[in-house]
């Protein structure tokens, strides 16, 4: 596994001609299963392995549930590209005008919440945040490696 930095940023290979998606959903806790049953569809329709796309289905339930319960705005951007390069590009955008910082450290061990992104960094090939380049907000990403 590949540690990352919130200011590291992976870079895009180009996508497979029709291999991306994109989902532009409310900012409500009924979009995470949208999300989830959107990328698991899609992975399906595109041949890929199970494995990957519990994963895939995974990551984008932390990223998604992430944006729902910290970010402001309306709506999130929900994505996934699979690139010339063999990997699977997991994003979800927000409207948060505020630049977020991921927590680098791990929850307490009695706290309620804050194990989504420990998910994501143990699944992940690499994973980041930078500012979007499609809404107002921030991008959380997710690289997972491909199959087929």
């Amino acid at each position: 596994m590949t540690p990352h930095t919130a200011s590291s940023l992976l870079p895009l290979a180009p996508a497979h001609p029709g291999r991306s998606h994109w989902l532009d959903l409310p900012t409500h806790r009924a979009s995470v299963k949208a999300a989830r049953d959107a990328v698991r569809e899609r992975l399906f329709a595109w041949g890929q392995p199970g494995d990957l796309c519990m994963d895939a289905v995974l990551l984008v339930s932390e990223l998604a549930t992430n944006a729902v319960l910290h970010a402001a705005g309306g709506t999130m951007l929900c994505g996934l590209v699979l690139t010339g390069d063999g990997c699977l590009r997991l994003e979800v955008h927000d409207e948060e005008h505020e630049r977020i910082a991921l927590p680098d450290g791990r929850p307490d061990r009695d706290a309620e919440n804050g194990r989504g992104l420990l998910l994501v960094r143990q699944i992940a090939t690499a994973w980041g945040v930078r500012r979007s380049t499609r809404t107002t907000g921030n991008a959380v990403w997710a690289v997972l490696r491909a199959g087929g």
